[in-house]
C-alpha cells in the first residue's frame, strides 16, 4: 500500500468514527414520545389489573353470599322437619339470621290429595334481594 492510499484510508476511518460519535452524542436520553408511550402502557396495565381485582372481589362476595344462603336454607328446612307436623304450617317459625339476611317460609298442602304431606318453600333474601329459593317436603309421621 502506498502512502497516499494509507492517508485516504486513515481519513475515511476518521470520518466514520466522527460520524458514529455524532450519532451517539445526539442521543441525549429518553425523549418525550418514548416517555408518553411508556406511561400509556403502564396506565393500561394498571387499569387491567385493577379491573381484574375488582371482578375477583365481586365473585368472592357473591360466592360467600350463596354459601351463607345455602346454609341458612338447609338449617331452616331441617329445623321445620324436626318440628311436629302442623297441617296449617302456622307453627313453623323462621330462625334468626345474620344481619342483612331474611328467611321466608311458605307451606302448601293444597296441591296434594294426601293431607299428610306439605311442600315447604324457603326463600333467602339479602338486603331485600332474593338470593336462593329451595323447595322440600314434610311428611306427617
Amino acid at each position: 500500500m502506498n502512502l497516499l492510499g494509507f492517508i485516504k484510508a486513515k481519513q475515511l476511518a476518521s470520518q466514520r468514527l466522527a460520524a458514529s460519535h455524532n450519532c451517539i452524542r445526539d442521543e441525549r436520553g429518553i425523549g418525550l414520545a418514548e416517555t408518553l408511550v411508556a406511561i400509556a402502557i403502564i396506565g393500561i396495565t394498571a387499569v387491567a389489573f385493577i379491573t381484574a381485582l375488582s371482578t375477583g372481589a365481586l365473585a368472592v362476595r357473591e360466592s360467600d353470599q350463596e354459601a351463607v344462603a345455602q346454609q341458612l336454607a338447609r338449617t331452616q328446612l331441617e329445623y321445620v322437619k324436626s318440628l311436629p307436623y302442623d297441617a296449617t304450617g302456622a307453627t313453623y317459625l323462621t330462625m334468626d339470621t345474620p344481619s342483612g339476611y331474611t328467611i321466608s317460609l311458605e307451606t302448601d298442602a293444597s296441591v296434594y290429595t294426601d293431607t299428610d304431606i306439605q311442600e315447604l318453600t324457603v326463600t333467602i333474601y339479602r338486603d331485600s334481594e332474593t338470593i336462593l329459593t329451595v323447595d322440600a317436603y314434610k311428611v306427617k309421621r
